[in-house]
């Protein structure tokens, strides 16, 4: 069951999120629901379209059992299925 302690090794889909933090300065404070994850990006759904988010140096706020949750793009850097078995000591 995902919840905010262990959230970077499950499925983000879904969830609600917000950027907090990003390279590019446009994607700061977009918020919306992911939609679909890659390797590099994520897809969120947002009021105007869907915007593809690389999570390279990116800061990702998101909802998770009604928690917010602060999650550094730099530890989820990897396909899906292959971060969900990775094991993660701390993040």
């Amino acid at each position: 069951m995902r919840n905010a302690r262990n959230i970077v090794r499950h499925e983000l889909i879904g969830l609600e999120c917000e950027i907090m933090r990003s390279p590019n300065a446009s994607q700061i404070g977009l918020k919306g629901r992911i939609i679909d994850e890659g390797m590099r990006v994520m897809v969120l759904r947002t009021g105007s379209g869907d915007r593809k988010v690389e999570k390279k140096n990116a800061m990702f706020r998101l909802v998770v059992d009604r928690k917010k949750v602060d999650v550094d793009g730099n530890f989820i850097i990897a396909r899906p299925e292959d971060r969900i078995k990775k094991k993660i000591s701390r993040w």
